[in-house]
C-alpha cells in the first residue's frame, strides 16, 4: 500500500476512534485520536508537496494551522486560540486559491449568494455569541471569502483539481457550521457525529489537491 493510502486509512481510523471517544466522553482518547488524525492529513499534504508549488505550500500551511486549531479546541478554554488558528488556516487556503487564480478573476456572481448565507448564519448566532460576536463575524467573513475563491477557481476551470478544491472548501465551511452549533446553540453528540467526518473529509481532500499540478500564476 502506498504511503498516501496508508495516511488516509490512518486518518479515517483515527476519526472512528475520535467519534467513539466523543460519545463516551473519554478526553484522553479524544486527544490521542485528534493528534493522530490531524498528523495524518498534515503529513499527507507535506508528502505531496514539491518545491515551486506555491498553491501547495499555502495548502500545507493551512493544514498545519488546522491541526493546531484541532488541538486548541480540546482544551477547556481553547476556543479563542482555536478560532485564531483556524482563521489563519482559512487565510492560507485563500492565498492558495489566489495563487491559482488572482482575486481580480474571482466571480462576483458566486460571491452574492455566499454573502447572503453568511449573513443568515451570523444573524442566527448573534444573540448567543456574547463577547465573541465580532470575532465570530470576522471569522465568518474570512471563511466566506475562502469559499468564494475556491468556487471561483472551480468555475474558471483553472487546473485539473478545481472541483476538489471547491468540495474541500465547502466541506470545511459545513464542518465549521457544526462546530458553531455545538459551541453556541446546543451541545450534542450529533453535532460532532456530523461535523467531524465532514471536517476530516475536507482536510483530506485539500491535502490530496497538493501536487495535482494546478496552473500556478
Amino acid at each position: 500500500m502506498r504511503p498516501e493510502a496508508i495516511l488516509v486509512v490512518v486518518c479515517v481510523g483515527a476519526l472512528g476512534v475520535l467519534l467513539a471517544a466523543e460519545y463516551r466522553r473519554l478526553r484522553w482518547l479524544k486527544v490521542v485520536a485528534k493528534v493522530s488524525a490531524s498528523a495524518a492529513f498534515v503529513t499527507l499534504g507535506a508528502l505531496r508537496w514539491a518545491p515551486g508549488d506555491t498553491c501547495g505550500a499555502w495548502i500545507v500551511l493551512g493544514l498545519v494551522l488546522s491541526a493546531g486549531g484541532d488541538l486548541a479546541l480540546v482544551l477547556p478554554k481553547g476556543l479563542p486560540a482555536g478560532m485564531g488558528l483556524f482563521l489563519g488556516a482559512h487565510l492560507a487556503y485563500l492565498a492558495a486559491w489566489h495563487a491559482l487564480l488572482p482575486v481580480g478573476g474571482w466571480s462576483w456572481g458566486v460571491l452574492a449568494p455566499l454573502v447572503l448565507v453568511a449573513a443568515l448564519v451570523v444573524r442566527w448566532l448573534w444573540p448567543r455569541l456574547g463577547r465573541l460576536r465580532w470575532a465570530v463575524a470576522a471569522y465568518v467573513t474570512v471563511i466566506t471569502l475562502m469559499v468564494w475563491g475556491a468556487l471561483s477557481v472551480w468555475r474558471a476551470g483553472v487546473g485539473p483539481s478545481g472541483g476538489w478544491i471547491a468540495a474541500g472548501a465547502v466541506l470545511f465551511w459545513l464542518s465549521d457550521l457544526a462546530v458553531a452549533r455545538n459551541r453556541f446553540v446546543r451541545e450534542a453528540f450529533v453535532n460532532r457525529a456530523v461535523g467531524l467526518p465532514v471536517y476530516y473529509a475536507a482536510q483530506l481532500v485539500l491535502a490530496l489537491v497538493v501536487g495535482t499540478g494546478g496552473t500556478l500564476r
